[in-house]
C-alpha cells in the first residue's frame, strides 16, 4: 500500500498494476515545506506510454465497454465512497506533495475529489437525448433519436495546484461516459493520482480503465501521450503556452481538446460594497493556496472613495496570515509548490519594484529559523502604483500577490477588467442588484462571481475565454466533450 512517507516510491499504474518505468529513470520529489527529498518517481518513456494507451484501448472492448450506464454509475459511486473512507490517507498524500495546510485540503481537495465521481455518476444516469418525429416525402414517418457513445481513450494532463480535485474533475466525467483514461499528473504531485489506482482496483473498476504515467512534458511522458495516435481526446489544465504546444500535437489526427489555461483575473470593488465581505473574499481569492489558483485574483480595482480603506484593510489581513507547514492548525498560507516556482514568483516581486510599484506589504521571503527556511515560502504581497502596461499587471504570476488600483466609473472598471489577454474569472463586490446585472455580463470571462469567490455548482459550465482556454467543463458540458454524438434515423 502506498504511504505518504519519506522516500516513497511512485511507480506507473498500467493495466491495473504498479510497474516500474522501462526507462530505468527516476526523479526526486521534494517537500515544498523543507526542500528535502520525500519520494522517488519513475519517469515513463515512450514504450511505457504506449503500453498504457494500449491497455486503455483494450479496456474499451472488455467488460468496461459492455457495462450499462447504471453499472458504471454504481462503480463510480463506490469509488467516491472509497475515497471518502480513506480520506485521511489521501489527505496525507496531498499535503506531502503540495505542502498546503491540512485545514484547506481537508475541506476542499479531498471531499471535492471524491464528489467529482459521485456527481458525474448521477449526471450520466439522468442524461437525456434528442427525439424527433419526421414526416417523409412518401407520406409516412421516421423517428430520429440521438445516440451517445464514448469518445475513446482520453489523455488527461493534470496540474499541481489542486492535484486530486482537478484530476478527478476530468477523470470523473470521462469514466462516467464510458471512456478510458491515461493520466499524466504533474511531476510535482504524483502521490494521490497514483494512490487512486489502488482504490480503482479495490472497488472493481476493470483493469486498463485508469492508467497513470509519470514524467515531464517535452520529450517525456506528456509529449509521448499527446503524440500517441490512439489517444482520441486530450484534456489539460495548466499554462497557456503548454496548451498551445498540446494543441499543435493534437492537430495531427484532428483530436479533440479541452483546455483550462492561465488567467490574470480581476476583482472589482464598488464603493457600495460591504467592505467586510469584500476584504474577506479578496483575502481568499488572492492568498488561498498560496495564490496558486487559476481562478485567483491578481488585479484588484477599487472605486476611489473606498480605495485607501480597502488597501489598508487588505494589508492588515495579509500581515495577519500565519505561514507554515500543513500540520499547524493556525497556518493560513503554506509554501509554493517548488523551488523553481518560488524563484519565478520572486522574480516578479523584484520586477514589480523595478517597474516602480509601491510595496504595500511583503515582497520577500519569510525567515523561520528552522528547516522551513529550506522550503519554498514567500511573503504575501500587495502592490499599488503600477501602470496597466506593466508586466506585473499583465502577466500571470501564480503566487500570493495582487496589484490594487483605483477607478472612478463603472465603465472604467469594466474596461480595466477586460484589458487582458486572458478571460477566466472575475469577482465583483457590490450591494447594488441593478449594477450586478449590468456589469457581470460585460466582463469577458467564463465565470463571474458576485459577492463570493470559489463558489461552484458542479452542474454549471466552467472554462475560459481568450487565452484562458477552449471548451467548457461541468455538468452536461463535460459530458459533451467526453462523448461522440450520432443521430439514428428509423423510417416507420
Amino acid at each position: 500500500m502506498l504511504q505518504a512517507t519519506a522516500l516513497a516510491e511512485h511507480r506507473l499504474f498500467i493495466d491495473g498494476a504498479y510497474v516500474p518505468a522501462t526507462t530505468g529513470r527516476m526523479f526526486d520529489k521534494r517537500s515544498p515545506v523543507t526542500g528535502e527529498v520525500i519520494g522517488r518517481v519513475h519517469e515513463a518513456g515512450r514504450e511505457d506510454v504506449d503500453r498504457a494507451v494500449h491497455a486503455a484501448k483494450a479496456a474499451l472492448n472488455g467488460p468496461w465497454g459492455t457495462m450499462t450506464v447504471q453499472e458504471r454509475a454504481t462503480l463510480l459511486q463506490d469509488l467516491s465512497r472509497a475515497i471518502a473512507e480513506r480520506s485521511d490517507e489521501f489527505l496525507e498524500a496531498e499535503v506531502a506533495d503540495t505542502g498546503k495546510p491540512k485545514s484547506l485540503a481537508r475541506v476542499i481537495d479531498i471531499p471535492r475529489g471524491a464528489a467529482n465521481f459521485a456527481t458525474f455518476a448521477d449526471m450520466i444516469k439522468n442524461l437525456g437525448g434528442e427525439f424527433f418525429r419526421t414526416d417523409t416525402p412518401d407520406g409516412s414517418h421516421a423517428v430520429n433519436y440521438g445516440h451517445y457513445r464514448p469518445k475513446g481513450v482520453i489523455g488527461v494532463i493534470s496540474p499541481w495546484n489542486l492535484p486530486l480535485l482537478l484530476m478527478t474533475w476530468k477523470v470523473g466525467p470521462a469514466l462516467a461516459c464510458g471512456n478510458t483514461v491515461v493520466v499524466k499528473p504533474s511531476e510535482e504531485t504524483p502521490h494521490t493520482t497514483t494512490l487512486l489506482g489502488e482504490v480503482m482496483n479495490s472497488v472493481g473498476i476493470p483493469h486498463g480503465v485508469y492508467n497513470v504515467v509519470h514524467g515531464f512534458g517535452p520529450d517525456s511522458a506528456g509529449e509521448f501521450l499527446t503524440q500517441h495516435p490512439l489517444v482520441d481526446g486530450i484534456t489539460f489544465t495548466g499554462e497557456t503556452r503548454t496548451g498551445e504546444a498540446i494543441m499543435r500535437q493534437a492537430a495531427k489526427g484532428l483530436r479533440d481538446v479541452s483546455f483550462e489555461l492561465g488567467g490574470k483575473n480581476a476583482g472589482i470593488v464598488f464603493a457600495d460594497a460591504d467592505l467586510d465581505k469584500a476584504v474577506e473574499g479578496t483575502m481568499r481569492s488572492v492568498f488561498a493556496n498560496c495564490g496558486q489558483v487559476c481562478l485567483g485574483t491578481e488585479r484588484v480595482y477599487v472605486e476611489r472613495p473606498v480605495f485607501e480603506e480597502f488597501v489598508a484593510r487588505l494589508k492588515a489581513g495579509a500581515e495577519s496570515l500565519v505561514l507554515g507547514g500543513p500540520d499547524d492548525a493556525n497556518v493560513g498560507m503554506g509554501p509554493l509548490i517548488s523551488a523553481e516556482h518560488r524563484d519565478k514568483v520572486l522574480s516578479y516581486y523584484k520586477l514589480a519594484e523595478e517597474e516602480g510599484a509601491t510595496v504595500v506589504t511583503g515582497g520577500g521571503v519569510p525567515t523561520f529559523g528552522d528547516a522551513r527556511d529550506n522550503g519554498c515560502f514567500v511573503q504575501p504581497t500587495i502592490w499599488t502604483g503600477l501602470p496597466e502596461t506593466s508586466r506585473v499587471v499583465r502577466e500571470e504570476v501564480f503566487g500570493p500577490c495582487c496589484h490594487i488600483a483605483p477607478f472612478d466609473t463603472e465603465d472604467e472598471a469594466i474596461a480595466l477588467a477586460n484589458d487582458t489577454d486572458y478571460g477566466l474569472a472575475s469577482a465583483i463586490w457590490t450591494e447594488n442588484v441593478s449594477r450586478t446585472h449590468r456589469v457581470a455580463p460585460r466582463i469577458e470571462v467564463g465565470l463571474v462571481w458576485v459577492n463570493s469567490w470559489f463558489l461552484r455548482d458542479l452542474r454549471t459550465a466552467f472554462g475560459g475565454s481568450k487565452q484562458s482556454g477552449i471548451g467548457r467543463e461541468g455538468g452536461e458540458h463535460s459530458l459533451e466533450f467526453y462523448t461522440e454524438r450520432s443521430n439514428i434515423c428509423v423510417k416507420i
